[in-house]
């Protein structure tokens, strides 16, 4: 490494665009810059220490070539495509026969360098860990559990935000709500109805309407559907730039996280940073992510693999109970996420693996 005094890492695929995957590497890049460390997002600009793949990539014959030479290969495993297998699934009908090929194809990818290329594997939740080894076998690899990190001093509870007090606001935060996501919307809407109805029952809760701001992509016709079947108030902002999350969270009561059988979403993490507590379905990486009062989850109430119909009013129920202590909730998620999702912690276990210390 003569003419590169610094460590350097590989870093690949290079992708663009909105996600977890891409807020993933653009953290995790200036973490290890600011540790010394240089990245490159090219198989072919040796030398590099070891490489990082973020889920799968194309170039399987390179990385076969890297993994050749001796240089490790870590693998940063999210879950896998699987609503492309639900009988009835809305995604199956609505992206057809290709999408099911590219889902299945992408699925083969990730697990042929699970079993086949990475020398370590990275799974972001221990949902995700016991889902792998549940469809595709053991990991014969070592391997971790590393939760994302967000940067503590940027979602935060402080600074400017704009929650309205005449209303409460529960909020939405997804890259898309198309193809199967569509149902994330669907339980949104039912929770709020339910929330609504149970607040006007209770006489020692503040009389205020409960108002769905949704961010993410939606198709103009679904959103004219939902407006003229409901009679919640909705509030559609559409896709936010990830710099403007923190203020966007802090002007909420409430978090929904919509997407069942979760790896580890970054809303949620991003969410209990800015003290916005989350309320969600105790499926996928949710019961290991909001703890210690960050929130509450509820039982799905049916068999969430199947897309069965959640049971919102249980949901809702425990919507109310952090409605009626938000500043209790609020508090708690903060501190909570102080003490797990920390970027600090999240880069120093990556460099770990990635430096074979």
């Amino acid at each position: 490494m003569t003419h590169h005094q610094k460590p350097r890492i590989c870093v690949v695929p290079m992708t663009r665009g909105v996600g977890g995957m891409v807020s993933f590497r653009h953290k995790l890049s200036a973490g290890l810059s600011a540790q010394g460390i240089e990245v490159t997002h090219d198989l072919s600009d040796t030398p590099y220490r070891s490489v990082l793949v973020i889920g799968g990539t194309r170039h399987l014959g390179k990385l076969w070539r890297i993994r050749r030479q001796g240089i490790p290969v870590v693998q940063r495993l999210d879950g896998m495509n699987w609503l492309h297998r639900v009988p009835g699934s809305p995604r199956l009908f609505s992206t057809g026969f290709r999408h099911f090929l590219r889902a299945e194809y992408g699925n083969a990818v990730l697990s042929f360098i699970r079993s086949r290329l990475a020398t370590h594997v990275v799974y972001q939740s221990e949902f995700v860990h016991g889902w792998w080894e549940r469809i595709h076998g053991l990991t014969v690899t070592p391997f971790s559990v590393i939760y994302n990190g967000v940067d503590l001093s940027v979602y935060t509870p402080n600074g400017k935000h704009h929650r309205p007090d005449d209303r409460y606001r529960l909020l939405l935060v997804e890259g898309s709500l198309m193809g199967g996501y569509e149902l994330g919307l669907q339980s949104a809407i039912r929770l709020t109805e339910n929330l609504n109805e149970l607040i006007k029952q209770q006489s020692d809760l503040l009389p205020l309407p409960v108002e769905l701001a949704v961010a993410g992509r939606v198709p103009e016709a679904a959103r004219q559907r939902w407006e003229q079947s409901t009679q919640i108030m909705l509030k559609w902002i559409g896709l936010v730039e990830r710099e403007c999350i923190p203020e966007l969270d802090r002007s909420a009561h409430l978090l929904f996280s919509a997407d069942i059988n979760a790896a580890c979403p970054n809303s949620v993490i991003e969410a209990m940073a800015c003290g916005l507590p989350v309320v969600g379905f105790a499926t996928g990486a949710l019961p290991e992510l909001v703890r210690k009062n960050a929130g509450c989850l509820s039982p799905y109430g049916g068999d969430p693999w199947r897309l069965e119909t959640p049971d919102t009013l249980s949901l809702a129920k425990a919507a109310l109970e952090i409605l009626s202590k938000q500043e209790h909730f609020r508090r708690a998620a903060r501190v909570w996420a102080e003490a797990e999702f920390g970027l600090d912690k999240m880069v120093e276990r990556y460099l770990e693996v990635l430096m074979g210390t």
